[in-house]
């Protein structure tokens, strides 16, 4: 199905909940828990997202202090988990950030239902200037280690089928039986040889360690097609779970984004744009869904727009629902009219890149 249908069928799902509606993002009112039932499932592409932390009990964090206990916490983020599963695509992925404290056990969690492909620390190196806690806090009262870092647990749907629970695995292996081609067949027609196996670069993709590049997937694509027994075959965009990478960006899972100094009206859990956005450019096609259920100030949403992707914000506290509307209600009248827009003094060039597919 497309990104415009998909999108459509979230909107309609959460039509009664939708506080601001633009033609590539929404913001829908309420406790998430209760909306994320009315997405439709396999409809979003992307997951990211910035629960309480629960071990941090900061009371200007709504949430963070509601559970009197870890068991309880773990327990309300497993029925996240529950529905993250059930709305992302298939080839989707999510990134939730929580406290270096928490990390092991919500990984834990998460690896009943997904296949957890990097625990990435965010190292949140302050900016020149700004000290933060680091350098106030008095040393020698330490018991243990400072706690300077968040992370953010990378995971993808597991799909049960194959040795590392791969959604493409299961689709190669299923559309190559139907066409009659062993793994050795389809691998010379496609030219894709391994050193070793004979079933080459096509063995290792049905076992899920490692999935094809979009030339190698048109070669797939054609190859079984071509045999006349099968019918029909997902898209690149509907096959291969996203990952853009290169050298001149964060390729390593330690993160030095500077975290966002204190400003009047700051959000107290408020993100980096620019690691936001380099999260969902490298995890999305353009055009894709991008689903925050604890928006917050609305970055996630700011981020995703500037990418010419689709965002689908989620937000309890009124708040920071008026901030945010606000904030998507700039990035409307730039797309509609960008010199009416010059009247805003917007943080970052926060909009730029509004392009869609």
């Amino acid at each position: 199905m497309s990104r415009p249908a998909d999108f459509q069928r979230i909107k309609t799902g959460l039509s009664e909940f939708i506080v601001s509606d633009f033609a590539n993002a929404i913001l829908a009112g309420g406790d998430s828990l209760v909306l994320l039932k009315s997405i439709p499932s396999h409809s979003v592409s992307l997951i990211l997202t910035d629960p309480p932390y629960h071990s941090t009990k900061k009371d200007n964090i709504f949430g963070d202090t509601l559970f009197s206990s870890d068991k309880e916490f773990l327990e309300w983020i497993s029925r996240y988990i529950e529905e993250w599963k059930r709305i992302l695509k298939p080839n989707g992925s999510i990134l939730c950030f929580c406290a270096s404290e928490m990390a092991a056990r919500i990984e834990v969690a998460f690896s009943e239902s997904f296949n957890v492909l990097s625990q990435i620390v965010w190292t949140k190196p302050n900016e020149p200037g700004f000290d933060g806690w680091k350098q106030k806090m008095k040393k020698e009262a330490l018991r243990q280690w400072y706690a300077h870092s968040e992370r953010i647990i990378f995971a993808e749907p597991a799909m049960h089928g194959n040795l590392h629970r791969s959604y493409f695995g299961n689709v190669l292996k299923t559309a190559r039986q139907q066409a009659g081609l062993t793994m050795k067949e389809l691998t010379e027609i496609t030219g894709e040889y391994g050193r070793v196996n004979h079933g080459g670069a096509v063995s290792n993709w049905e076992a899920g360690r490692n999935t094809p590049s979009r030339d190698q997937y048109a070669k797939i694509y054609d190859a079984l097609l071509n045999t006349g027994k099968v019918s029909c075959l997902p898209t690149f965009e509907d096959a291969i779970r996203p990952f853009a990478m290169d050298s001149s960006k964060e390729f390593t899972d330690v993160w030095t984004f500077p975290s966002v100094r204190p400003y009047r009206g700051k959000h107290p859990a408020e993100k980096p744009l620019v690691m936001l956005e380099h999260i969902i450019e490298a995890t999305t096609f353009p055009g894709d869904i991008v689903l925050d259920c604890f928006a917050g100030s609305g970055s996630t949403a700011a981020a995703t727009l500037r990418l010419g992707r689709r965002a689908v914000a989620v937000e309890i506290e009124p708040q920071w629902i008026a901030h945010i509307s606000s904030r998507l209600e700039i990035f409307t009248q730039v797309a509609i009219c960008p010199t009416a827009a010059m009247t805003y003094s917007l943080k970052n060039s926060e909009t730029a890149s509004l392009t869609f597919d």
